[in-house]
């Protein structure tokens, strides 16, 4: 990644620069059987939609709170970028009353009602299929993003050093997120081409920068599980196999 890379969308857009066609995000969830493998220019398309999703469809401007009411899913990673592109603050379980837009899953929908601004619901089914009826007091994410465009500016520049996550009670700017998954990827060993397999959810920093922040700043790749234990040993240890795994984190 470059030295000049100071948010998460900064990275993301070198690591696209870098090369568009190796896997950044591989998800499994062993409660469904579902396996997703996100390419950078994959995930880059799907960021850049829903950040002007964020921007234009829900009208957020940078220092905007969004409460993140989501897993660790290759979705909730989306999230994450789109809003360090925006310069919307990504508040991992935050509460919604005091969040100025908010994104909630299957569990956490009655939660998100609490929201005074607008609300999106994601189904987190496979293939990221929509709900059959959205959800009473929200759109459907899965029904209003595929309409935006595969190309994202921001209306203002984004600062670095303006709040860009909140996570277990700390928050961080955009540069003190790049800069921490830099010195944990070096912690980790991770390098170009790395392979770091994560069961640690998104509710603490070390499951955020496992799962998305330290692979995408050392230019390598996550395969992001979820519902792990319900894989025995022998599973596990062939999935690490299949999936030239370097470093697991469980």
């Amino acid at each position: 990644m470059n030295a000049s890379d100071r948010t998460p969308a900064d990275l993301l857009r070198s690591a696209l620069a870098a090369d568009p066609a190796r896997p950044l995000v591989t998800y499994y969830d062993d409660a469904t059987a579902e396996r997703v493998e996100l390419s950078v220019a994959t995930f880059a398309n799907w960021v850049a939609k829903t950040a002007n999703l964020l921007q234009d469809g829900l009208s957020a401007e940078p220092g905007d709170r969004l409460a993140l009411l989501l897993p660790a899913h290759w979705q909730t990673a989306v999230w994450l970028i789109a809003c360090s592109s925006v310069g919307v603050v990504a508040d991992l379980d935050g509460d919604p009353a005091a969040a100025d837009h908010v994104v909630a899953g299957p569990g956490r929908l009655d939660d998100g009602l609490a929201c005074p601004g607008e609300r999106l619901a994601l189904s987190l089914a496979p293939l990221g299929r929509r709900f059959p009826t959205p959800p009473a007091g929200y759109a459907d994410y899965a029904v209003e993003v595929p309409t935006q465009g595969d190309r994202f500016a921001p209306y203002a520049p984004v600062d670095p050093a303006a709040p860009a996550l909140a996570v277990g009670g700390s928050e961080l700017t955009g540069a003190h997120i790049v800069d921490r998954a830099r010195a944990d990827a070096e912690r980790l060993g991770l390098a170009g081409g790395a392979r770091l397999l994560s069961a640690l959810p998104y509710d603490t920093w070390e499951g955020l920068s496992a799962g998305l922040y330290a692979p995408l700043a050392a230019g390598a790749s996550v395969v992001l599980c979820r519902n792990l234990d319900r894989l025995s040993p022998q599973a596990l240890e062939k999935r690490i196999e299949s999936e030239r795994v370097t470093t697991t984190l469980v």
